[in-house]
């Protein structure tokens, strides 16, 4: 029986943010006067996890900026609203609820995306959860490290397999799948999620391998995050350690001063060496910088972190 994705045409770590920021919030940054260079206007994206997150300020910035975007998310009502407004906004946005470890619903929202806009120029395989755990934390992680494989990897398969016959097809296309630092190396605590990223960047290289000078293929490793909802998938928080090793105990300070207004000492200024932690809209806005040029112009792989991180990877 054929799977039909819902669509409706409408033309990291959990820390609070609280304290001072030079950026604006994810729900202002349509306000933002900006116009990129100029290669997104008509292109046709299609973004996965658009109803939060990075996903969420991608699809709002593209459309900003010119592209046809359908916003694609399990959470129905979140991407619905999402569209609504960017419609009422006069952008050009449809809406498409899709479960990527279906197949079936992967496609459907390919065929969604052509039938709106004609073609699928862009796909940003950006859905995914982060059950960070101990391999001793196996019982209780079980059923998160199954979803974790299913969404972060053969949610990315899927979408792929989704997109891949018609960017052919056109000649042309790019597709961007957000991996993590994660995936740069073993560390303890995030066995299943760092092999999720591992795959990820495996299959961006074969894919880019295959597909030279059809279909542009962009990794994109961000560090730790504020402001998301990825980090509510932690199974057990101390299995950070691996990713941080002797850094542990300065980033649980930094963590501290990072929260308290007045007493960041510059870790919460990008304008500052120091400063600690990146926002979704700034790693949101390198996504769309390496999809916002000429398609004659590849960036293949880019790592997003704070000039301070206390990140190992």
């Amino acid at each position: 029986m054929a799977v039909k994705a819902t669509c409706i045409s409408l033309c990291s770590h959990n820390i609070p943010t609280s304290h001072t920021r030079r950026l604006p919030t994810s729900d202002t940054v349509t306000a933002m006067t900006v116009t990129g260079n100029g290669y997104l206007t008509g292109r046709s994206i299609i973004v996965t996890g658009a109803a939060s997150g990075f996903g969420r300020i991608v699809t709002k910035i593209a459309s900003e900026r010119g592209a046809n975007v359908l916003a694609a998310d399990i959470d129905a009502d979140g991407v619905t609203s999402l569209a609504a407004e960017l419609q009422a906004q006069g952008r050009l946005v449809h809406a498409c609820t899709v479960d990527v470890t279906d197949p079936a619903q992967t496609i459907a929202m390919a065929n969604a995306c052509i039938a709106n806009f004609g073609s699928i120029d862009v796909l940003v395989n950006n859905a995914g959860i982060m059950p960070l755990a101990f391999w001793a934390d196996h019982a209780e992680a079980a059923e998160a490290w199954n979803r974790c494989i299913d969404i972060n990897f053969k949610g990315v398969v899927n979408g792929i397999s989704a997109v891949h016959d018609q960017m052919i097809k056109q000649g042309r296309g790019q597709v961007v799948n957000i991996s993590s630092i994660y995936g740069n190396v073993p560390v303890a605590g995030s066995a299943i999620y760092t092999a999720t990223k591992a795959a990820v960047n495996v299959l961006s290289e074969s894919l880019r391998i295959e597909s030279q000078g059809r279909i542009k293929v962009t990794t994109v490793k961000p560090t730790g995050v504020i402001g998301t909802n990825l980090g509510a998938s932690i199974i057990n928080g101390d299995a950070m350690i691996g990713i941080l090793g002797q850094n542990m105990d300065s980033f649980r300070e930094n963590a501290v001063k990072f929260m308290t207004p007045g007493e960041s000492e510059g870790l919460t200024d990008p304008e500052n060496i120091r400063y600690w932690a990146i926002s979704p809209e700034e790693l949101a806005e390198q996504i769309i910088y390496v999809i916002d040029q000429p398609w004659g112009v590849s960036i293949s792989d880019i790592t997003v972190r704070a000039s301070g991180d206390q990140y190992l990877s």
